[in-house]
């Protein structure tokens, strides 16, 4: 047995004997998780072994050269932690890493929240298995939530886990276009500098500004013309749906604060809902017509399952994202700079911290905190 395999037995063992000791009562959930990173842990192989392996297929080994490229550059050239992370890389023959879970009322865009020992409460459920994904969201509709499963490629564990090999290189994301694999890499890397309990939408908007942030760097300085080019065009459709799915967010919570919901007039709600979601779907048929070629599978599904929750969850990775990129200007892109502001700021109670992101930040480049 390899010394990884080793410590993930030990590590199973380990959550089994505190999820134990806690008296959890939803212990059959932590239990699959905790056995769902294990298995993901056994997976791995540290990526020089794969690359010194004659089975490996020659396009696997150059995704895992320039996923290590890309590891070094996080560290020499954004500030990002240098540790086990992204050292090894593991198949997990199946699609996703993980299926997350999302629920929000019929008539809010405010999501279910569920709440962690390490993570905090956050606005999703995550599991290992598809099924029970959509299990836990079929019960949330016989609650009278809207709710949803998307898939994730890949998921941080925070670098809490870094003595025990860190978070791997995973199938699920290692043939993304060039750009797409480094901004992955970033902004799981920055939960690894700060992760703030019970506050997804500051948690995301940061990390998502950090792979913003490096990925064009990359692309810029390190990618070839060919990469540029297929970013360009997948990062494009990506702004398209975004952008869409933002004003449809926009219009929703329109919907939300009417008059006619003040009112509790439900049925005049419902139908200016609906007008809202047809428009939405209209509007991404002309898009879709429009994008020839691959890669319009993963747009399709968001389409397919678009409602209350899935417009919820796109907020959590959006709605800060320009003000942390202006606090990155305004620190004169200096990343340790950057980040000990960002630390800063989430050491205000929670509602002060987007006031202070969008409003109080001194001309010299200094947040108001």
């Amino acid at each position: 047995m390899t010394r990884r395999r080793k410590v993930a037995w030990l590590l199973a063992a380990a959550m089994a004997g505190a999820l134990a000791l806690t008296g959890c009562s939803n212990l059959g959930y932590y239990w699959q998780s905790a056995s769902g990173h294990v298995d993901l842990m056994r997976a791995a192989r540290p990526v020089p072994q794969w690359l010194a392996d004659p089975a490996t297929p020659a396009a696997l080994k150059a995704r895992l050269e320039l996923a290590q490229r890309i590891r070094r550059f996080a560290v020499t050239e954004l500030g990002l932690p240098d540790n086990a992370s992204y050292t090894a890389y593991a198949d997990l023959h199946r699609a996703a890493a993980v299926w997350n879970v999302v629920a929000a009322p019929e008539y809010s865009l405010t999501l279910k929240t569920w709440c962690f020992p390490v993570a905090g409460c956050v606005g999703y459920r995550g599991y290992y298995s598809n099924a029970d994904a959509h299990a836990e969201a079929a019960a949330q509709r016989s609650a009278g939530l809207e709710a949803a499963v998307y898939p994730v490629p890949a998921y941080s564990t925070l670098g809490w886990l870094n003595w025990a090999g860190g978070d791997p290189l995973l199938s699920t994301f290692i043939g993304y276009p060039e750009g797409e694999l480094a901004r992955l890499i970033f902004h799981e890397l920055a939960h690894q500098v700060l992760y703030v309990q019970d506050d997804t939408v500051f948690n995301e908007s940061y990390a998502t500004a950090v792979e913003r942030i490096g990925g064009a760097r990359w692309l810029a300085t390190q990618a070839g013309d060919a990469a540029r080019a297929e970013y360009r065009q997948f990062d494009g459709r990506r702004q398209q749906f975004r952008a869409l799915m933002l004003d449809t967010r926009r219009s929703l919570a329109q919907v939300y604060a009417s008059k006619e919901a003040q009112a509790r007039d439900w049925p005049a709600v419902a139908a200016m809902k609906k007008a809202a979601m047809d428009a939405f779907h209209a509007r991404y048929a002309v898009l879709r017509a429009d994008w020839p070629g691959p890669r319009q599978g993963a747009y399709d599904a968001w389409a397919a399952r678009a409602n209350n929750a899935t417009f919820g969850a796109q907020a959590a990775y959006d709605d800060l994202v320009p003000a942390f990129e202006a606090l990155y200007e305004r620190e004169g892109r200096d990343w340790p700079r950057f980040y000990a502001a960002v630390k800063r700021i989430a050491a205000l109670p929670k509602g002060e911290r987007e006031r202070v992101l969008k409003n109080n930040t001194h001309e010299n480049g200094t947040p108001g905190v």
